[in-house]
């Protein structure tokens, strides 16, 4: 479904998965559902920008009470 981007298999996957293994993941979509069906409607993604926010906080960590302001730079300046 989400490879595809079926929107229309959506509701009938909610309500097969509430009543197995899944139903408290399926809850909780359910209660975005609208971000959810837009999510598999929509072409676009922000999943490259999500992945440099995830690096960037990674390195931030690696460094944290290490090093000065300067050294971080540095290595974010090198990571790229």
């Amino acid at each position: 479904m989400v490879r595809n981007a079926r929107e229309g298999a959506l509701e009938g996957w909610l309500k097969e998965a509430e009543d197995g293994l899944l139903g408290a993941f399926a809850r909780g979509l359910r209660c975005d559902q609208a971000a959810v069906a837009a999510a598999l409607r929509e072409r676009w993604s922000n999943g490259q920008t999500e992945g440099q926010i995830n690096r960037l906080k990674t390195l931030k960590r690696q460094m944290y009470g290490r090093a000065n302001i300067n050294l971080l730079k540095a290595r974010l300046v090198q990571a790229t």
